[in-house]
């Protein structure tokens, strides 16, 4: 087992990985920019290294500056969290040459999964369900508009890098597609230097559901059961739960997915935590979208329905253990419901609302659990992603969940920036959730008055 992590992140997901060393006994390092000087994983961690000014740029992504800190404090592993590093494999390879653990998969199976359309050949491939789209990446917008007429409208455009919603774009015609595309392209060249495009067939109101799998270096993979992460803001998950309630009532469409989660982890040799995330149409046809070769910030729902430890699981399987639990072990028990809560302004396009948190107070109870790293007095930096918490509740059933979380949402308190807290709470009070029957674009329905 390791000795000293050092944990290569920030906020609640920095938290999260020092309080799953202290519970094994390993020391910790952290990490920070001058941004965040006073922000509570310095103060948690056994020791902390300050990497450079506030720009992400400049600190949480400058390998550098990591890899001399982790040298310096004699860590023998980096955890890279979810974000900046965390799927980069040009850091993931500068570690394993410095002979550190980095955990997570390979450099190799990251390249392979974080090119989009790399990642649909090989689910191809391996017999996972696609959406129908192009096999190959494309460069050039007259080529794009070939195989757009052979896959048909509506076409959705998406960049071959990345994530996070950017150089993505719906073509609804032959008339628009240029643009579209163009536009996507750019976004994609400025966000990830890459201006790598392929094409999937726009599946009309889908539904988002992922399912999450961790690997070892055994030969073990295991899925953790799905969520369902259809309620999203700006191509940006909001509100996510496990199980999904579309799933539900079909036992046997549950059984496939979880099958084929196993079988893309298998096909690219996969070790470590990470996330199959497929669409699911109107039929209950589902379709491989991504693999997010990371933990993912909504992985606390999972860890509350298989009472599991999925980041403690993570470095026991970096140090080469296999894995503590097999599939036959894992059993959805109840309902767990995860919203995040974050310092934005819901009628202004959820525009960041950075400032100082005056007061905080945190809901609490029988299955209830506050990630979070803030605190009174705490500064929402402009600088990095606006999320103060995320709370999590777990109910005996979906309707007991979304009581319980009513009642949380209720009990927090946060003074001094806006959030989005009033908003989540209208959302556990609409009809379309409580029916389970919430797609991916309920949010632009809800805020229209169409839900």
């Amino acid at each position: 087992m390791f000795n000293k992590i050092l944990i290569a992140n920030r906020g609640e997901i920095a938290v999260r990985i020092i309080r799953a060393c202290r519970a094994m006994g390993i020391k910790t390092v952290a990490v920070y920019s001058t941004a965040d000087r006073q922000a509570l994983h310095t103060y948690l961690a056994d020791e902390a290294v300050c990497i450079g000014p506030a720009p992400a740029r400049d600190s949480y992504l400058n390998t550098t500056a990591i890899l001399a800190a982790a040298q310096g404090t004699g860590a023998d592993a980096i955890h890279p969290g979810y974000g900046f590093l965390s799927e980069n494999s040009t850091f993931a390879k500068l570690c394993r040459d410095n002979d550190i653990v980095f955990i997570g998969p390979t450099p190799e199976v990251i390249d392979r999964m974080g090119n989009k359309s790399q990642a649909r050949r090989t689910m191809m491939d391996a017999g996972v369900p696609v959406v129908p789209g192009t096999k190959k990446g494309i460069h050039d917008v007259d080529v794009a508009l070939e195989q757009a007429r052979t896959i048909g409208w509506p076409i959705m455009i998406k960049a071959s890098s990345g994530g996070g919603g950017k150089g993505m774009r719906v073509s609804e015609s032959e008339e628009d597609f240029a643009d579209m595309f163009n536009i996507a392209q750019r976004e994609s060249v400025n966000a990830f230097g890459d201006n790598t495009m392929y094409l999937e067939r726009a599946v009309q109101n889908p539904r988002h559901v992922e399912v999450q799998i961790i690997a070892d270096n055994h030969g073990n993979v295991v899925a953790l059961g799905e969520r369902d992460c259809s309620v999203q803001r700006n191509h940006q998950k909001m509100i996510e739960e496990s199980p999904s309630p579309l799933l539900d009532a079909d036992e046997d469409l549950r059984r496939r997915m979880m099958d084929d989660a196993v079988k893309a982890a298998r096909a690219v040799g996969y070790t470590s935590a990470g996330t199959i995330e497929f669409l699911m149409d109107a039929d209950r046809n589902y379709y491989f979208m991504e693999m997010n070769t990371r933990i993912q910030v909504e992985h606390c729902v999972t860890e509350m329905v298989t009472h599991t430890d999925l980041v403690g699981e993570m470095i026991r399987v970096a140090a080469g253990e296999p894995l503590s639990f097999s599939q036959d072990d894992i059993v959805l028990r109840g309902h767990a419901i995860e919203c995040r809560i974050n310092a934005e302004t819901p009628e202004k396009n959820f525009m960041p609302s950075p400032g100082t948190i005056s007061q905080m107070h945190l809901p609490g109870g029988n299955g209830v659990r506050v990630d979070t790293a803030a605190y009174d007095g705490f500064e929402i930096s402009p600088y990095y992603d606006s999320m103060i918490a995320k709370i999590i509740v777990q109910g005996r059933n979906r309707t007991e969940a979304i009581a319980k979380m009513r009642t949380a949402l209720e009990e927090m308190v946060i003074v001094g920036v806006n959030t989005n807290l009033d908003f989540q709470y209208a959302i556990m009070e609409n009809e379309t959730f409580r029916a389970g029957l919430a797609d991916t674009g309920f949010i632009e329905q809800f805020l229209a008055g169409e839900v």
